[in-house]
């Protein structure tokens, strides 16, 4: 798993909750369920997203990957869809509940008959069980939870080595990897970081992994937790100045980094790096960071996906001719666009023999990584039956800069190292 790279991409929605391919049921569990025509029909093929549209984060937190899904699917529908046949997107906003979700699970399974589920992105994914016993195959969702390394049958858009046999990772353990500390202290020289979480329980969880990772990389950590409802981010930026930080890493949303960002500036601490998650890796930065420019020009991403700025890729470039008409970018939207096309070449394998729940499962169960054409790390799902104990993992690295926007740092497939595996619970 790359779940401290892409741990971090999830950090500022973890925070709010509160990174194997599984064990598959019988074929005979879900092949009755086949929600497709054989090849000669028309009717279309039916699709659902989850997200949380609407939720106590903000109306936009949460839209990124359902809007990129949506853009492909639109064009692909526009080339004449797969095999003929157009895919109908069915949406569905669970309000950011556990209720809500399972409602929109139970809509999109029983009633409208969805062949799988693509670009999940929930802040309570209650009803990921329900989707797991139905067979439907969950592609390319976004692991805010645990879900995606606990049941079979969902596939998470950045793979999993779990057993994935209805607890989370392995005996509740998930893991994660060190290559984004390793990489600031071998490229940059980075000695000291500082971790700054809200003083709720899946921020701080979070925040213990980040520390643990840094730790194991050799760095002199920095704790600072601020209050989830009246959060004193002055103070704590004036401990990190004092501490002498070379990088902060956080377990915050977009808001409560932008306003982590204005104290810096405003106390004057200045650092190599401040280093955010995919949630914030958007075009949006010279509005949300307006009143931080210094520290605008310190961030960095870090993810497994390929920089939505990188335009003279050819599989970016055709993600952006195809959502120019979207007010903001963002690297979700791009996570999205590649779910979409997974499902894609998942439902064109079975074309020839009926797109049914269970063919499209078997194609994400085939063993073989995924790339989306170059848009991701490969991703890969295996059952280890234990954890690993290091692993080789990649990361990709982009830096704001004013006038240029996400400025990619070095090739993701080579932006590799051997780092160990630190455990945590979800």
């Amino acid at each position: 798993m790359r779940r401290t790279a892409t741990g971090a991409a999830v950090a500022g929605l973890l925070l709010l909750l509160g990174t194997a391919c599984g064990s598959r049921l019988p074929e005979s569990d879900f092949e009755n369920r086949a929600t497709s025509t054989p090849r000669a029909s028309a009717e279309p093929i039916r699709v659902g997203v989850i997200s949380s549209a609407t939720s106590p984060v903000g109306a936009s937190a949460f839209t990124g990957p359902r809007d990129g899904a949506k853009a492909w699917f639109d064009r692909l529908d526009a080339r004449g869809g797969i095999d003929g046949r157009r895919v109908e997107v069915r949406t569905c906003d669970d309000g950011g509940s556990g209720v809500g979700n399972s409602a929109c699970v139970r809509r999109l399974i029983d009633q409208d008959k969805v062949v799988a589920l693509v670009a999940t992105t929930a802040l309570d994914y209650a009803g990921a069980s329900q989707v797991s016993r139905a067979g439907v195959p969950d592609i390319g969702g976004q692991p805010i939870g645990a879900a995606y390394d606990t049941y079979p049958h969902l596939y998470g858009i950045y793979g999993s080595l779990a057993p994935r046999h209805g607890t989370p990772g392995w005996g509740g353990e998930l893991y994660g990897g060190t290559e984004v500390y390793r990489y600031f202290k071998r490229v940059h020289g980075a000695r000291t970081a500082a971790v700054v979480s809200y003083n709720q329980s899946a921020s701080a969880a979070y925040a213990r992994l980040v520390t643990e990772g840094l730790r194991a990389e050799g760095y002199r950590v920095v704790s600072e937790q601020v209050d989830f409802a009246l959060p004193d981010f002055r103070a704590a930026a004036a401990d990190l100045k004092a501490q002498h930080a070379d990088l902060v890493f956080d377990a915050l949303d977009t808001h409560g980094n932008s306003q982590l960002c204005k104290a810096m500036d405003d106390v004057g601490a200045h650092v190599t790096a401040k280093v955010t998650n995919v949630q914030n890796w958007t075009s949006g930065v010279p509005e949300d960071y307006k009143d931080a420019p210094r520290c605008r020009n310190a961030l960095w991403a870090t993810g497994s996906s390929r920089n939505y700025e990188d335009t003279g890729d050819t599989a970016v470039r055709e993600f952006r001719d195809a959502t120019k008409g979207l007010s903001t970018h963002s690297q979700w939207q791009l996570e999205g666009w590649a779910a979409a096309r997974w499902f894609t070449d998942a439902a064109g394998s079975c074309a020839r023999t009926g797109i049914t729940r269970g063919c499209v499962d078997a194609f994400m169960n085939r063993g073989e990584p995924y790339t989306a054409g170059g848009l991701l790390l490969p991703v890969t799902y295996e059952r280890l039956a234990e954890p690993p104990k290091t692993r080789r993992t990649c990361l990709s690295v982009a830096r704001w800069r004013d006038g240029r926007g996400w400025v990619t740092q070095g090739d993701m497939n080579t932006n590799c190292f051997d780092v160990p595996q630190i455990a945590y619970r979800p």
